[in-house]
């Protein structure tokens, strides 16, 4: 089933999108059960599938991303955090920084995992059934303040406001039965700079799930964002970052296209860049 979330005249609600476009509402609770109503819904506003519980998110996961940054796969997972104020919805736009000014906005597609319940010292062969279901997520990253603004941490560059863009929808795991046999991408402006596949994963999603619960809880409504592939902007000759105007799409196979438009961040009364 594919998830979404959205407002209508009468306020947010769950909805189920068919194949022909059309949705209908669901009852109920995202990690709970859920009724198909049948009842036709206008759909206002798509929202992000889920605001999450955490943003758990992996580093240098694809062999060729960790290749163009000159690095060697890791020994284990590369984990950091975005909190949760940084999820935008699809549609909306992307906010480079001007306060905390960057000139080194980068885009990342990720294929982004949500449990759909407790999840503590779970094994890779139980893993994906823990899973609710897979969303497109967007691991946007201020470069410069990742790499040298940060106190060694990635957080401060990875969790400005609107850089965890999530959706269209939330594909339940009867429709996505192997999450690393997708193809996944991004566009800039309609030019392709990401394209690759899941299979490439240095950790594929079950061991990044027992690694992640082992002596952790990971609780309903956690967003595990599994790393991008290679073709960033930054390792590109010359870089290439985001800028006002620009619109970036993360396409992931079985799951749709979540775009965004990229604008400047209005600066507050008083405040200068």
């Amino acid at each position: 089933m594919k998830i979404i979330r959205f407002l209508d005249a009468h306020g947010e609600h769950l909805g189920r999108q068919h194949d022909d476009g059309t949705v209908t509402l669901l009852e109920g609770d995202l990690f709970g059960p859920l009724t198909d109503t049948g009842t036709p819904a206008t759909v206002e506003k798509h929202l992000a599938p889920l605001q999450p519980q955490d943003i758990l998110c992996i580093g240098l996961n694809y062999r060729k991303h960790a290749a163009e940054g000159g690095q060697e796969p890791p020994e284990h997972p590369v984990l950091f955090m975005k909190n949760s104020g940084a999820v935008q919805n699809p549609g909306d736009p992307i906010v480079l920084p001007r306060v905390l000014r960057s000139e080194r906005v980068d885009y990342e597609c990720e294929l982004a995992v949500v449990i759909g319940r407790t999840c503590h010292n779970v094994s890779r062969d139980e893993a994906l059934d823990y899973v609710l279901g897979y969303t497109c997520g967007n691991d946007i990253s201020a470069r410069d303040w990742q790499r040298n603004g940060g106190g060694g941490q990635w957080c401060r560059g990875k969790t400005f406001a609107t850089f965890c863009p999530l959706g269209p929808v939330l594909v339940t795991t009867d429709e996505i039965t192997n999450p690393n046999a997708l193809s996944i991408s991004t566009r800039l402006n309609g030019e392709v700079m990401q394209d690759w596949t899941t299979s490439d994963m240095i950790f594929d999603v079950p061991t990044l799930i027992e690694f992640l619960s082992s002596s952790t809880k990971l609780l309903p409504g956690t967003v595990i964002l599994t790393g991008t592939p290679h073709g960033v902007g930054f390792a590109r000759t010359p870089p290439v970052f985001l800028k006002d105007g620009d619109t970036v799409t993360v396409e992931v196979e079985g799951i749709g296209c979540l775009t965004n438009p990229v604008v400047d961040e209005e600066l507050p009364a008083g405040r200068s860049a």
